[in-house]
Formats: structure tokens, C-alpha cells, sequence
């Protein structure tokens, strides 16, 4: 892999973007050669859905990075992402929210958090429904935590070239992120975050209303790879 091809990339990317749109890079399956390289460029956030390849890439740069677990975060292995990550995009259930509040808490930080929502028909895809979510919101569990702070809302589109489906999907997202703020998060100026947008369609993505994109083969493989 290039990393003078990757940086340029990187640079078309983030100059597409509006400002306020925060890039996350996507480094899944990426060497640490081409990842320091976009370090040394001045990225800063990079994306991992392996917790595994999460934990070996954040011990080998340096410690100003941000790590986003954006994956499906399994409850057991949350204790290994916890004690560094950034945020996690991830959260789909009570349980979960659950052991990430109570691990937290052990070692003393407050982990920003996003509900997933699944807005695709792909059975794929992870994330909840509207009224899971309320049930989340108006549970014990998000009353009493204090080390998960759930500041946004993060989906998946449908992996598809069908531009109105997937605007749809996107519209759904922004239409639920702002039925939460209203519903439950009046006020808190924290709950900001609305995740949605990866390599083929984070343009669409940020015409709908997205705050972050999550980018990582526009980014670091040629087009066609």
C-alpha cells in the first residue's frame, strides 16, 4: 500500500466534508504503516470493529489518538475497549449499556456512547427499533448510569447503489435522532452525534443531516480493490 496514495485520498475525503463533520477513518484489515502515516498527516480518529485488532493498533500509536469501537461490541469483551476508546458507536441494548456503564466505573472514565438503530432491511445489520429504544431510555439502567453518556445515535444503510433507499434510511436516522433530543435528551447540548455515512455513501450521508462519517476504504484502497 501507498501511503502517499492513501494521504491523498485521506485529503480528498476530508476536504469533500462541511465543517462540523467529524471524519473517523476506518482502519479495519489496515497495516499500522499506512495508519501512522495518516497520524502523521494530522488524522486523529480512526475506526476498528475487532476488538482484538483494536487493542494491538492503540498500543502502537500514540496515545492523542482516538479509537472508536464501531462494531458489534459483544458484553464480555468489553472490559478490553473501555479503558481507551473514544467512543462506541455500538450500543443495541440495556445489557450492554449495562456493562459498559459498570466497566467504567472501575476504571474511572465516562464513555461516550451511540444507540444503534437498524434503519436497513439487510438481516446483517445490527441495531434496534424505535420503541427498543425507549424502552432503553426510560429503563433503570440508562437512569442510573454514570460512566456510559449516550450523546447520539448511529445506524447502517442498506448496501446498495439505490440512492433514494438509501437517503430514505438516512432520513429515518436523522427523523430518530431528533425525536430522542426532543423526547429525552431536551437541553443536553452532549447528545450532538449522529453517526451515519461510510466510503460509498457518506455524501448522501451529510446531505441528510450526518455529524460523523465513517470512512475507510475511499480512504485507504484504490478504487476497484
Amino acid at each position: 500500500m501507498d501511503t502517499r496514495d492513501v494521504i491523498r485520498r485521506w485529503e480528498e475525503v476530508k476536504g469533500s466534508l462541511p465543517e462540523g463533520v467529524k471524519l473517523v477513518a476506518v482502519s479495519k484489515q489496515v497495516g499500522l504503516e499506512a495508519i501512522r502515516a495518516l497520524y502523521e498527516a494530522g488524522q486523529r480518529a480512526f475506526g476498528e470493529n475487532r476488538v482484538q485488532e483494536l487493542l494491538e493498533k492503540q498500543a502502537a500509536l500514540p496515545g492523542d489518538a482516538e479509537w472508536h469501537m464501531i462494531g458489534h461490541l459483544q458484553r464480555n469483551k468489553v472490559r478490553g475497549v473501555v479503558p481507551f476508546a473514544s467512543m462506541i458507536h455500538g450500543v443495541d441494548s440495556p445489557r450492554l449499556l449495562e456493562a459498559i456503564d459498570r466497566e467504567g466505573e472501575r476504571v474511572g472514565r465516562v464513555i461516550p456512547c451511540l444507540l444503534q438503530f437498524r434503519v436497513a432491511e439487510e438481516e446483517s445489520k445490527f441495531g434496534m427499533t424505535l420503541e427498543e429504544a425507549r424502552a432503553l431510555l426510560e429503563s433503570e439502567t440508562f437512569a442510573g448510569a454514570r460512566h456510559a453518556r449516550v450523546v447520539g445515535v448511529m445506524s447502517m444503510a442498506t448496501f446498495t447503489s439505490d440512492e433514494g433507499k438509501v437517503r430514505g434510511e438516512f432520513r429515518r436516522s436523522r427523523e430518530l435522532f431528533e425525536l430522542l433530543r426532543r423526547d429525552y435528551f431536551a437541553g443536553d447540548a452532549g447528545f450532538e452525534v449522529l453517526s451515519m455515512g461510510m466510503s460509498g455513501d457518506y455524501a448522501w450521508a451529510v446531505e441528510e443531516g450526518s455529524t460523523l462519517v465513517r470512512v475507510g476504504s475511499a480512504i485507504f484502497r484504490p478504487r476497484g480493490c
